[in-house]
């Protein structure tokens, strides 16, 4: 993976975030020893503070994004910057967020499950209910609609709003800030739902199920284009885009697997990133009245979901790159602008640690690979399959963009042990079995090894994991808490062990919306 312009990026906004902190804080607020470290708000209480209400809001979702996965991206940072010769560890490099004044905690569970899914916990986090995995901003009856922060910022304040997704603006987390449904995969009423919200910014992956299930309704581009928005569907369009276009409805042009975004250690030099799609989101929506921006990192997710911790990683970062963006915005109004930093659930339960390198970690290991496990799906197996190609000269594309080798020095911990080839080869096997059922999640062995994963892929991603010291326990979601981190007006609010409904109650509170 190659982050040199994110690690550069990354080191220069933590200068950024503590001269915006040090503006925020408290002035009897003790100082940090660090100028990349930001100043510490005193502990206040709820009921004492005075919290200016800000006018310019940024939440920014990490799905999938727990502990696990902002600690290994700045882990991962840090094992690239310690180029010391000595033998002692120089430690992590703090995303920026992560040094923001303030941090809090939330739990995540939801009617259904202590492992919730997107659906449920984006509808905590926008209007402060809980409901059943699968629903969106309705009750468990699913008859009782609830209104959303976003909706009620923009009827009662006037404020614009906007919504930014890696992944499919229809999909569950940035629907949960515009629609009403009882299941999330009523993708063509969640997009009609886009449409009615006159909401002035949307920008993102392309709209699942556009012209119905049946395809055979009109097209939600096109209705987005008689409700009176912009549909712009390539990057020169994007960046020719102004405030003065009005309401605006971006795909990227680079879209990738299931019509989302690249993934970042995937995406080509000069197409535009999550942050880019940030800084035009800025300059669409800035007014002196006020704006609401919600930024949904959504391939963190499904990076985790297929156990790539090196594209878990990547896609981390980029939201960290994303958070910049805000972090500029708000230093030229550090008063008036309040940064939320946090997750919807964790995914994949990933732990830094596995059993086969004790306690040791070789995270510079993930800089060997080069493409995401769904570039590879589409780029390589596919041909594979196709070419009956034998696992002699698919080992050479393995070396080439994950690393991994059949032979090298004693001390490489790249070189696959028997144990680690033997997994490999019988992995390719499956793969290369033309008779082989889809994966069935009823038979238990080939669900542990591959989830619903092509085994080759996944089994590469698994090995050069472990390899690195890292692991994962689920293709599913878990019931880890989520960090909350807060940069601004009102940042002291969200300190605190508390669960994930009172993200929206909080904010509401905070901006003074019913």
């Amino acid at each position: 993976m190659n982050f040199k312009r994110s690690l550069s990026l990354t080191l220069a906004a933590l200068s950024l975030t503590g001269t915006l902190a040090a503006c925020s804080a408290d002035a009897s607020a003790p100082q940090s020893q660090s100028p990349a470290v930001p100043a510490v708000s005193p502990l206040t209480s709820v009921q004492t503070q005075e919290a200016k209400t800000p006018k310019y809001v940024f939440l920014f979702i990490g799905d999938g994004m727990s502990y696990p996965q902002f600690q290994a991206a700045s882990d991962y940072l840090g094992a690239l910057a310690d180029t010391g010769s000595d033998d002692i560890l120089d430690g992590n490099v703090p995303l920026t967020f992560m040094n923001f004044p303030v941090a809090g905690s939330a739990v995540t569970y939801d009617s259904s499950s202590f492992c919730p899914d997107s659906a449920s916990t984006a509808t905590s986090l926008s209007t402060g209910y809980k409901t059943y995995s699968g629903t969106i901003n309705m009750d468990e009856t699913a008859t009782v609609s609830y209104e959303t922060i976003s909706e009620k910022l923009h009827a009662q304040l006037g404020w614009k709003v906007g919504v930014i997704s890696s992944v499919n603006l229809n999909h569950a987390t940035p629907a949960a800030f515009y629609a009403h449904q009882a299941k999330r995969s009523n993708y063509y009423e969640i997009g009609q739902e886009l449409v009615g919200s006159n909401f002035e910014y949307f920008a993102g992956g392309g709209l699942l199920k556009p012209t119905g299930p049946d395809k055979d309704k009109t097209s939600l581009y096109d209705l987005a284009a008689d409700a009176g928005y912009k549909v712009v569907m390539t990057q020169a369009e994007a960046e020719a885009i102004t405030s003065a276009d009005g309401k605006v409805l971006i795909i990227d042009e680079h879209l990738a697997d299931s019509d989302a975004f690249a993934y970042e250690n995937d995406r080509a030099d000069g197409n535009w990133a999550l942050s880019d799609y940030v800084k035009k989101g800025i300059e669409v929506l800035d007014n002196d009245t006020g704006f609401f921006l919600m930024v949904e990192g959504g391939k963190i997710d499904w990076a985790c979901h297929a156990n790539d911790a090196g594209s878990t990683i990547a896609d981390t970062i980029a939201l960290s790159d994303a958070v910049d963006e805000a972090v500029a915005f708000a230093q030229q109004h550090p008063d008036e602008t309040l940064i939320l930093v946090t997750g919807d659930h964790e995914t994949g339960g990933l732990t830094i640690g596995y059993a086969g390198t004790d306690y040791d970690t070789f995270l510079t290991n993930l800089e060997h690979q080069k493409i995401s496990y769904a570039k590879f799906d589409s780029d390589y197996v596919a041909k594979y399959k196709e070419n009956n190609t034998s696992f002699d000269e698919v080992m050479k594309d393995v070396t080439a963009l994950f690393g991994l080798k059949t032979e090298g020095a004693e001390d490489d911990t790249l070189v696959l042990t028997a144990y680690e080839l033997d997994k490999l080869k019988a992995a390719y096997e499956a793969t290369m079995d033309a008779g082989r059922a889809d994966a069935d999640p009823a038979n238990q062995a080939e669900y542990v090894l591959y989830g619903s994963y092509e085994p080759l892929s996944v089994t590469i991603t698994h090995i050069l994991n472990n390899k690195s010291g890292v692991n994962f326990a689920s293709y599913a979601h878990t019931g880890l808490p989520v960090a909350v981190f807060a940069l601004g007006s009102g940042q002291d609010l969200f300190e605190g062990f508390y669960d994930n409904t009172q993200v929206y109650h909080k904010l509401a509170g905070l901006l003074g919306v019913k």
